[in-house]
């Protein structure tokens, strides 16, 4: 790619800045549940996790597999794909068996009866873990808009329109994965700001991958980064909503909040990928 002005460039770092952003807009929407509503927590925990699921399988795995097969073709390269999502997921899980359990946010507790029977001491010993619940997400996430920075970042370089697409389709993404960013954090500490800043720094890796990606990665591994970083980060998404995401949902609903909301999860993503293709 040609040298480019500040100038040129500007436009394409102004999309990757609005696409990072709706991660903030999403966190927004955190605080529409009241802080007390677990029902309305359950229904955005499940939903958080049917974004992640069907975003990782659908879309961000693919790119993975995509990425590498423009280098090693089409079976090695989907092998390839496949190898950094597992990878992500056991980096997850080892990381997962380095936390102490009594801080371990996988290892949940029926915060509903607690509520219920005012055990205040129970509620507060799963603060913590919630809020370690969030701050992971938020990692994870981070790690999934770097790519996408990227992306936005150099699509827009090369063809304007197809970067605008671009941008719109992940901005719809970022909103529902703010949402589940802030919403941990949020009935952790009942702290809008902090829950509103960790989705806000979450969502600035987008113009910080696009930066990054293009100066650095770009001159040294081309495809090949993205679909390490693609596979892997699917992977981790994968891992955090079926081991800390809907196990949480059932502690603060139940079977049909969890699966209410991992289904709406799903069908945003859904719609949002096809709007995305007209």
């Amino acid at each position: 790619m040609q040298a480019l002005t500040i100038a040129e460039m500007l436009p394409a770092f102004l999309l990757t800045l609005f696409a990072g952003l709706s991660t903030a807009l999403g966190a927004l929407f955190t605080f529409w549940g009241g802080e007390k509503n677990t029902k309305f927590l359950s229904v955005g925990l499940g939903f958080s996790a049917g974004v992640m699921i069907y975003v990782s399988f659908v879309e961000i795995l693919v790119k993975s597999q995509d990425a590498f097969t423009l280098k090693y073709g089409e079976i090695l390269g989907e092998s390839l794909g496949l190898v950094a999502f597992f990878v992500g997921i056991a980096l997850s899980f080892v990381i997962d068996q380095l936390i102490p359990d009594n801080i371990n946010p996988h290892h949940t507790l029926d915060i509903e009866n607690s509520i219920d029977n005012k055990d205040t001491q129970t509620i507060q010993n799963y603060r913590a873990p919630l809020a370690r619940m969030g701050f992971f997400t938020a990692i994870a996430i981070a790690l999934h808009n770097f790519p996408e920075g990227f992306a936005t970042f150099v699509s827009a370089l090369n063809n304007m329109t197809t970067g605008i697409s671009i941008a719109l389709a992940i901005a719809l993404h970022n909103i529902p994965e703010g949402l589940a960013i802030a919403l941990p954090v949020y009935h952790a500490t009942g702290d809008r700001k902090k829950a509103f800043l960790y989705a806000l720094c979450s969502g600035l890796a987008e113009p910080v991958g696009a930066i990054i990606g293009f100066l650095i990665l770009v001159p040294i591994m081309g495809d090949l980064a993205l679909g390490i970083t693609f596979g892997v980060v699917a992977g981790i998404m994968v891992y955090i909503s079926f081991d800390e995401l809907l196990p949480a949902a059932r502690v603060y609903g139940n079977d049909h909040t969890t699966i209410f909301g991992l289904v709406i999860g799903m069908l945003v993503m859904s719609v949002s990928l096809i709007l995305f293709k007209l």
